[in-house]
């Protein structure tokens, strides 16, 4: 038996596209449909099997006993209350935005049982193409479930995710926030900021240490500019604490091989530890 009946994905690209492709592959759902505002992503997402059925219009989402909005977070806020005139007061609500304060806070008034959630898989790649339920296997799914979020809610949607192959950690949205300031928007951060220090004429002589360390910089600008401003006091607090890292080395790089050489050890011996 599925653990859902019909799940209404909003966003049909790359994480939508791919939550759909596991909810099929790992018979989790009865029926997958789709939203998107580009009729050629819901043609595709229909060709790939990522969806039963889908369309631009919300009204396909009518009867869904779970809904999941895999658009960036402005787009969440804009839709959020025309989804809730379609659904039934009893459908289970959910997301994938790469930031939670602002979408707990507001989604929790609109919908009875919202469960904030964050896949940390992807790529700097969006599309439909790239999507593949494969995605989420040996990853992380944040949830942040909201004050009113029912028990047995909270318990389907960390289901469906550990059924997909994700290994859920349950944060609170104000926590899950300070925590992806540093490490996912920084990162971001550091790379836009890194490649755009690079003289354009010297590009022709990257390797791979210039391409590895910027190759987030290849993800969608407008998207990354509304994750960091819906992010904002943390992310100005990740960069804060980049800013003060870069000075440390520059003045040891001025004054001190040896501190240089402590400052460097120091971090290879962190890298290593990400496992």
């Amino acid at each position: 038996m599925s653990l859902f009946r019909k799940v209404a994905i909003i966003g049909t690209g790359l994480i939508g596209g791919s939550i759909g492709l596991a909810l099929k592959k790992h018979r989790l759902a009865a029926e997958v449909v789709g939203v998107s505002r580009h009729k050629e992503s819901i043609s595709l997402a229909r060709k790939t099997g990522a969806i039963d059925n889908g369309g631009t219009s919300l009204e396909i989402i009518r009867g869904a006993d779970l809904v999941i909005f895999a658009t960036p977070v402005n787009v969440i806020i804009d839709l959020a209350p025309k989804v809730a005139k379609i659904i039934e007061r009893n459908c289970i609500v959910t997301d994938v935005a790469s930031t939670k304060e602002e979408i707990v806070r507001l989604l929790e008034k609109i919908f009875p049982d919202f469960v904030g959630g964050h896949p940390l898989a992807g790529s700097e790649k969006r599309s439909i193409s790239y999507a593949s339920a494969g995605i989420f296997q040996g990853s992380v799914c944040l949830l942040t479930p909201a004050k009113k979020t029912k028990q047995d809610s909270l318990r389907k949607i960390r289901t469906l995710w550990e059924n997909i192959g994700a290994k859920v950690i349950l944060l609170s949205a104000p926590e899950h926030d300070k925590v992806l300031a540093m490490v996912s928007h920084l990162p971001h951060i550091a790379a836009f900021s890194l490649i755009n220090s690079v003289p354009k004429g010297y590009l022709k002589f990257a390797a791979g240490g210039l391409k590895d360390t910027t190759r987030i910089a290849a993800s969608d600008a407008e998207i990354w500019a509304q994750i960091f401003m819906s992010n904002r006091k943390n992310v100005l607090k990740s960069i804060e604490a980049l800013e003060r890292n870069i000075s440390v080395i520059k003045s040891a790089i001025k004054q001190n091989k040896k501190q240089l050489s402590v400052i460097l050890n120091a971090a290879k011996n962190k890298r290593e530890s990400v496992v």
